[in-house]
């Protein structure tokens, strides 16, 4: 899907994905989520969720369309922030990841 292009199959997953992704992140679920640049095997896409449980997160995960479909495959990291500053978070309040 990286080197050759998607699939007609593939694009339309990664959009369902996307569009999921976006409502996930209007409820407060999805607190941000990307992708690396690369386009051979070592790119991946991280997606850090609020989930108040281990097992809320991993059925968020699995019930994701792209991971589903077997388009992208999904691994849980549990994770706590240490640290964080607002300050430091370009475009901190906006929900549009373009400033």
């Amino acid at each position: 899907m990286l080197t050759e292009g998607p699939t007609p199959f593939e694009q339309q997953t990664m959009s369902d994905h996307f569009e999921r992704l976006k409502e996930l992140m209007v409820k407060g679920v999805v607190i941000l989520a990307g992708r690396t640049q690369n386009t051979d095997y070592s790119s991946f896409g991280i997606v850090i969720i609020n989930a108040g449980s281990e097992e809320e997160a991993r059925k968020i995960m699995h019930d994701d369309p792209a991971v589903k479909n077997k388009v992208v495959r999904g691994e849980l990291f549990p994770y706590k922030i240490a640290l964080l500053r607002a300050k430091n978070v370009k475009g901190s309040g906006s929900d549009s990841g373009e400033d």
